[in-house]
């Protein structure tokens, strides 16, 4: 691996950035970025979500299971209902952190961003 300009750091396997890649690519739609970013604020079934991000209940359902599928997201059985929750809580930092600096430019400062700083980074 080589070393880059970048302080020191080395490059990730390629295995590491497809991972990633595909990631990102999930969250790529803005209907699943509200579903991760509602869930990152607590959990919720279907019907919770379908309201909250103006989504019918077969396409909320439909990401959901994407997002299952790739381990970002987790259910559990709650009497008849499904109950998602994020299951990565570092996808949680990512998102509060874009979602929350991309508001802050725009002028949303109901939307408080988590600093870097904050991070420990």
């Amino acid at each position: 691996m080589s070393t880059g300009s970048g302080g020191g750091f080395q490059d990730p396997p390629a295995e590491v950035l497809a991972e990633a890649a595909a990631a990102f690519g999930l969250l790529a739609t803005p209907a699943r970025l509200h579903i991760v970013w509602a869930l990152a604020q607590g959990e919720s079934d279907v019907t919770g979500l379908a309201e909250r991000v103006g989504g019918t209940l077969p396409s909320v359902s439909q990401h959901l299971t994407k997002l299952k599928l790739a381990g970002l997201v987790r259910s559990r059985r709650e009497g008849r209902r499904q109950v998602y929750l994020v299951d990565d809580p570092d996808v949680v930092t990512v998102v509060r952190l874009m979602v929350g600096q991309l508001a802050e430019r725009a002028g949303h400062s109901s939307l408080t961003p988590v600093r870097l700083r904050e991070l420990g980074a």
